[in-house]
Parts: C-alpha cells; structure tokens; sequence
C-alpha cells in the first residue's frame, strides 16, 4: 500500500538531488509526485539490516528524467563516515532509496540530511 514519503526520506532525497543538472531536477520534481511502497532492509538479499524504501511516482503527473545511469545519485555520509546512501530509477522515474554501510553495522535509520556529503 503506497503511503507518502516520510519526512526522513523525502529530505534525503532532496539532499542527493540538490544541483541545476537535467537529471537532478527532474527527479526533484518528482517528489511531490512520489510514495513509499515498501519500507525493508537491504535490497541486495544480504539481510545486513540497512535502511532501504521502495519509491512509486505517479507517471500521469510528472515526466520522466532524461536517461541516465544508476544509482541516479549516491553520497557518503559525514557521519557515520563509513555509510552511504544512493537512489535509483526505473524508466526514468524514482524507485528505490538505500543506505549501505561499508563496516559491520547496518544504517538501520535514515541520517540528518546535512550529513549528506555530495
């Protein structure tokens, strides 16, 4: 069942997306447009525990970005300094937010936007 972005996700997002390129700000407009559809830990099968959500836009509402490669956008973290976060698409569209942790603790919860290091 699709839900609105929280507020943690929906201001991570705007932090990976900041900047004045084609793709950055059309995934930005996007926002308004998006939903959760799943909220779980890692998408990779791994099982580690790391934050991740499922995004669904509604296609009728907003175009699609201009192609590009995935992950659309990705960071580390300033804090924890060995965690990262990236946001992928499908077809143009947003469709999946995940932290990743490069030691043996999971990102179990979204960060502080500000940590956000582009």
């Amino acid at each position: 069942m699709a839900e609105p972005l929280p507020l943690d996700v929906a201001a991570t997002l705007n932090a990976l997306l900041t900047g004045s390129g084609q793709v950055s700000s059309a995934l930005r407009a996007q926002l308004p447009y998006a939903r959760a559809v799943g909220r779980y830990g890692c998408s990779c099968g791994c099982g580690c525990g790391c934050a991740t959500v499922d995004v669904a836009v509604d296609h009728t509402a907003v175009p699609p970005a201009p192609a590009h490669g995935n992950p659309a956008a990705d960071a580390w973290y300033a804090e924890p300094e060995d965690a990262g976060v990236m946001v992928f698409t499908k077809d143009g569209y947003l469709s999946l937010l995940e932290t990743y942790s490069a030691s043996s603790e999971p990102i179990s919860t979204w960060r502080e936007p500000r940590f956000v290091e582009r």
